[in-house]
């Protein structure tokens, strides 16, 4: 707050300069001090969700053996899913999986067993919650079921995750 010539800091009220200080001080320093030591700091409960997401998707792109998809996913948190399948080899899948529910994301990478047989093949493995933001900002999970088929006609992907994150 600017301090005028004649010390007006109040509408229709005049301060010496000893009050114009303690006013000064009340405002900026010594306030700011005790509003902080009386408010609450801000306190985030962790909490334990038991997910259970079932995906369908289908194929965006393709580039070499990485499948680009996208669906939606529902279950537990339900939201938009992308996943990038990279066939590694002719028995191991791994992939990034991308959700976004209401209010956040989840970024989470997979590996998984991969057995080709006929109109589909399907991936059995592991994943684990690397990040999140928004409402899911502190998520982190490791050890999540990542199991599903792809359609080989047409590369659509059916996938389940399931297990506990923590946010």
């Amino acid at each position: 707050m600017p301090v005028s010539n004649n010390r007006t800091l109040l509408p229709g009220r005049r301060l010496g300069p000893a009050a114009a200080v303690a006013v000064l001080l009340g405002a900026g320093l010594g306030g700011g001090a005790v509003a902080h030591a009386v408010l609450p700091p801000s306190a985030r409960s962790a909490r334990t969700i038991s997910l259970n997401e079932t995906g369908h998707l289908h194929l965006t792109s393709h580039h070499t053996l990485t499948l680009d998809e996208t669906g939606s996913a529902s279950g537990t948190i339900s939201g938009r899913i992308y996943i990038h399948l990279h066939i590694v080899s002719t028995n191991r899948v791994t992939a990034e999986v991308n959700i976004y529910p209401s209010g956040g994301s989840l970024t989470g990478y997979a590996s998984a067993s991969y057995h080709p047989a006929g109109p589909t093949a399907s991936f059995n493995g592991s994943m684990s919650i690397a990040r999140g933001t928004g409402r899911y900002s502190h998520s982190h999970a490791s050890g999540l079921s990542f199991i599903g088929t792809i359609r080989r006609s047409d590369s659509a992907v059916f996938v389940r995750v399931s297990g506990r994150l923590s946010t």
